[in-house]
């Protein structure tokens, strides 16, 4: 998979260019780099799926940033894997929760389950450098999380963004960035 780069923005309308505070009238757009950083670093995401009624479902869960998705898996049975059979559009959410500082980061796409199994092996290559030994030794949260995706009891998706959001927080500077794939 080729990662596409993003066409980037700043959203005036939600920063604090529009509404200026000390320090915050140089408010830029965050470099995607910068948001493929965050999201390589960072540990918990929340998915949002949606119900065949339409309701909202909304977890935690591991993902891994590669080669320009977020990867996660969940079981067949569970919830969000009920949800994306019937409506594979969902959005991953990371950040810190904090005003003060950091990159809050939604990406919204549409989930494939993968099952190559040259690239499942190379996405859960990915998690094992993302999360180390909470994968990788034995008394790891997620050890075995390779095991469970290679004999189908956990089921790997894929999702690319579509469209991507950075919300910064820098003391009393607020940035809205819109990335769009």
């Amino acid at each position: 998979m080729t990662p596409k780069q993003p066409r980037t923005e700043l959203d005036a309308r939600y920063s604090s260019a529009l509404n200026p505070r000390p320090g915050a009238k140089d408010v830029t757009a965050t470099d995607w780099g910068e948001a493929e950083r965050q999201l390589r670093a960072a540990e918990v995401f929340w998915i949002t799926t949606v119900r065949p009624d339409g309701r909202l479902h909304v977890t935690p869960l591991i993902a891994a940033w590669h080669e320009g998705a977020l990867y996660f898996s969940t079981g067949p049975g569970e919830q969000k894997a009920k949800n994306l059979a019937g409506n594979p559009h969902c959005a991953l959410t990371t950040g810190h929760n904090s005003l003060s500082e950091g990159l809050d980061i939604v990406i919204e796409g549409t989930a494939e389950q993968v099952t190559d199994p040259a690239r499942q092996d190379e996405v859960i290559a990915a998690f094992e450098t993302q999360y180390g030994d909470h994968i990788t030794s034995p008394e790891g949260t997620f050890h075995g999380f390779g095991d469970s995706i290679r004999k189908g009891d956990d089921l790997l998706f894929a999702v690319a963004p579509g469209t991507a959001y950075g919300f910064g927080h820098n003391g009393q500077a607020f940035s809205h960035t819109r990335y769009t794939f």
